[in-house]
């Protein structure tokens, strides 16, 4: 998150998952762990069932991890600014914040301070839902806990106000002095593999490798040095931004490396009428995804097991990857295809292997300085490592913040993009189950994975379904001013009344034709986790 980067750096998890299993409290925001990320979800059942951890859960759904609670809160949907600021109310107004850390470690206390005052749990309550009392209380228990550490998906992140909710998720953690020490910090769960080391990498439109700013000269030089080039001084588009510019004229050509944005990306008819129109679609993939079968070229890539080089893992682990078989048939590695497409192009792209281009990565990149083949293998290296002395970090933040002093930002609760009305009158949000992944790319070609779960759903509250005159296994047309989808009804009580539920893994019933593009205006990310929609029968289905 670009407004977190400002105090905490990258948006990576501070600390470190084995640190779960010492932690006293664990204040997970906005995630459904053990579905979307059952390896760290494992770890905090087991700190809660055999460390007596506690386990505070905020989340408008009831998941298997708020059902293993000490505390469920659920806030209606988009309100995260609004509790945030009220547990900051309750923890300044009752004297439970970290004096000696805001006094040495922070600026803007008072600033903060002010703009809570009118966030009282009572004044909360009406905005969120919350139960006065429930809010206190966790309060009270996330500041008097030595050991506390906040967790959060993108629960928090896809809507449009994301870069408040997480600059409000960071306040928190500075005024109770939970940074900076183990089993503590601000920890972004990351949702795919290796996508921590792909921003590493400089897979974001501002910036370089290592978060080096694209609009920074002296990095600019140094970049055009090493590369032998001259580069923009601007800032590049996002993806949701790039499918405006192509229905704008802006942009012709389109190079899709690994995603399947006609599934993923949100209002998913204005995504695919975009890709239909660009004048050049070139795809890169390891099996013909929706989006590559628009495509004018598919470049066949290789699979994680046909390739090797290095993956960043969500606690800032730089792992060695090795080759478990060659390529099969025409596929080979992203970097041989890139290197060679440069080279066609004009722009000669040489390397012998992928152990020169982790050098090159080191050398031109500070917080992997100190990192090699020889040093990753085994059990890698956590960033910052600085140089080949450097044992790695465990967790940031240790006596300084990465700007100094960590900055308190005073935030204003905004509601969401689009709220429900008479005649779209439910509440859609996303989300990921524990089956399948992302849009379906490689989990449904698994035979296995396809019995256990072989369609997609939209989950209704059994009380709302009553009223809509639906039964479980009923069909159902879901719609939105976007678009609609048919899909089938699973009663249950994890959604909230007045809420349904659908993943993004099924093409037959694509939640992302029903989502709103609208953007966060900082970190450019879609408001995924909420949009108004209408429910109507759509005829029942044949047993």
């Amino acid at each position: 998150m670009a407004g977190l980067a400002a105090v905490f750096g990258s948006g990576a998890m501070t600390n470190s998952i084995d640190e779960i299993n010492n932690a006293e409290l664990l204040l997970v925001i906005g995630s459904n762990t053990t579905e979307a990320h059952p390896v760290i979800g494992s770890a905090m059942k087991r700190a809660v069932k055999f460390n007596n951890t506690k386990l505070i859960v905020i989340d408008p759904r009831t998941t298997e991890l708020a059902e293993r609670a000490t505390i469920h809160i659920k806030p209606k949907f988009g309100t995260d600014v609004a509790y945030l600021n009220g547990m900051i109310n309750v923890i300044i107004s009752e004297d439970l914040y970290d004096k000696e850390f805001v006094k040495e470690r922070t600026e803007g206390f008072e600033e903060l301070k002010e703009a809570v005052k009118k966030y009282t749990p009572e004044y909360v309550e009406e905005i969120s839902g919350i139960p006065a009392d429930d809010l206190r209380q966790a309060a009270r228990m996330y500041a008097t806990t030595e050991k506390a550490m906040i967790c959060y998906t993108m629960g928090i992140t896809q809507h449009t106000t994301g870069t408040d909710n997480v600059m409000s998720i960071a306040n928190l953690a500075m005024l109770t002095g939970h940074v900076g020490k183990e089993s503590t910090g601000v920890n972004p769960l990351r949702g795919q593999s290796n996508v921590q080391g792909a921003c590493d990498m400089g897979c974001l439109p501002n910036v370089y490798t290592g978060y080096q700013r694209t609009t920074d000269q002296a990095v600019r030089e140094k970049f055009e040095k090493a590369w032998g080039v001259s580069l923009p001084d601007g800032i590049g588009l996002t993806i949701v931004e790039i499918m405006h510019a192509i229905h704008e004229g802006k942009i012709k050509g389109l190079y899709v490396m690994g995603e399947n944005p006609v599934l993923s990306d949100p209002d998913s008819n204005f995504v695919r009428k975009a890709l239909e129109n660009v004048d050049f679609l070139v795809v890169q993939d390891i099996f013909m995804s929706e989006t590559a079968e628009l495509a004018d070229v598919v470049l066949p890539a290789a699979s994680f097991a046909e390739k090797e080089g290095s993956i960043t893992n969500t606690e800032r682990r730089v792992q060695l990857w090795r080759k478990a078989i060659e390529p099969i048939g025409e596929s080979r590695s992203d970097w041989e295809i890139i290197c060679d497409v440069s080279s066609r192009m004009g722009y000669e792209m040489k390397y012998e292997s992928t152990l020169q281009i982790m050098d090159e990565i080191a050398k031109l990149t500070p917080s992997y300085g100190g990192m090699s083949y020889e040093r990753l293998a085994g059990e890698g290296l956590q960033w910052p490592c600085l140089d080949k002395d450097h044992p790695g970090t465990k967790f940031l933040h240790k006596g300084k913040f990465t700007r100094g002093l960590g900055k308190f930002t005073a935030i204003e609760f905004r509601p969401p993009y689009e709220l429900p009305n008479d005649e779209f009158p439910f509440i859609l949000t996303t989300g990921r189950m524990l089956q399948h992944f992302h849009t379906g790319t490689i989990t449904r070609r698994s035979e296995g994975l396809n019995e256990l779960v072989p369609e997609g759903t939209v989950d209704i509250n059994p009380a709302d379904a009553e009223k809509l005159g639906l039964n479980d296994g009923d069909m159902a047309e879901v719609s939105s001013r976007r678009g609609k989808v048919v899909a089938k009804v699973k009663l249950s009580r994890r959604s909230p009344k007045g809420s349904v539920f659908m993943t993004f893994h099924f093409k037959e019933a694509a939640a992302n034709i029903l989502t709103v593009s609208a953007l966060d205006p900082v970190a450019k990310i879609p408001e995924y986790k909420v949009c108004a929609v209408r429910i109507e029968p759509a005829g029942v289905l044949v047993k």
